[in-house]
């Protein structure tokens, strides 16, 4: 009976040692899938929350790319500016390669690689939990939505369907921001706003969002720069 029982002690020892060694991460798999009904040391579990989190759970886990891409369209999307088209404007023409000429005959273009970028962020898996967001105080709205209508940045999508939220009318481009922040509940920090009007970006930035100021338009270049600079911002 007694040596029985020593070597029982001498087994119960190794499991108990056996247990300890265990990763924290496996252990804490255990506890949590029900597979292992054991009363573990308190710094145990404390080790087991601590490797999730540093192995890439879902604890304090970061946005990997922006939950709200934004755009100014004057400028920064197309050329010319809709003021700029006083004399003419409406209607506009589609033309064979993709321009616009307004009832003046003055050409409409898309700048940089807008559409591609545009293209991407309604195409590639990666942006599938990304809102594409134009947000503008032009003084011609009602040009600028048949401008969106008409230009197609990719197998059939246009402008106005590559953005499902758009905030056109006079205001600052703070007011801008709050209403969408109001309507979707996406912070600020995780969202990033294209601007070629520098006092644009300096006021959206207050409110936390990454702005990239654009003095040429969206280019590769400028799109590149502000995903670094929205990763580097994740970190802070």
């Amino acid at each position: 009976f007694w040596g029985t029982q020593r070597h029982g002690r001498v087994r119960m020892r190794g499991v108990l040692r056996f247990l300890l060694l265990i990763s924290a991460t496996t252990v804490s798999g255990l506890v949590a899938g029900g597979l292992a009904k054991v009363v573990l040391p308190a710094t145990v579990l404390q080790g087991a929350k601590s490797a999730s989190a540093k192995s890439g759970g879902k604890i304090n886990k970061k946005m990997a790319y922006p939950r709200v891409v934004a755009f100014d369209l004057d400028a920064t999307l197309w050329v010319p500016e809709m003021y700029q088209l006083w004399g003419g404007g409406a209607p506009f023409k589609k033309n064979s390669d993709g321009s616009l000429t307004d009832s003046k005959g003055t050409r409409c273009t898309m700048m940089g690689n807008s559409a591609q970028l545009l293209y991407e962020l309604n195409t590639d898996p990666k942006w599938k939990d990304s809102k594409v967001a134009y947000c503008s105080c032009t003084d011609e709205p009602s040009w600028a939505a048949e401008c969106m209508r008409l230009f197609e940045v990719g197998d059939g999508i246009s402008m106005e369907k590559a953005a499902p939220i758009k905030q056109i009318f006079k205001a600052t481009k703070t007011e801008h921001f709050k209403r969408i922040h109001k309507d979707t509940g996406i912070p600020y920090q995780q969202m990033i706003f294209f601007d070629n009007e520098e006092h644009n970006c300096r006021s959206v930035q207050q409110l936390g969002v990454t702005c990239i100021y654009t003095p040429r338009g969206m280019t590769t270049a400028e799109w590149s720069r502000g995903l670094k600079e929205y990763a580097g911002n994740q970190k802070k």
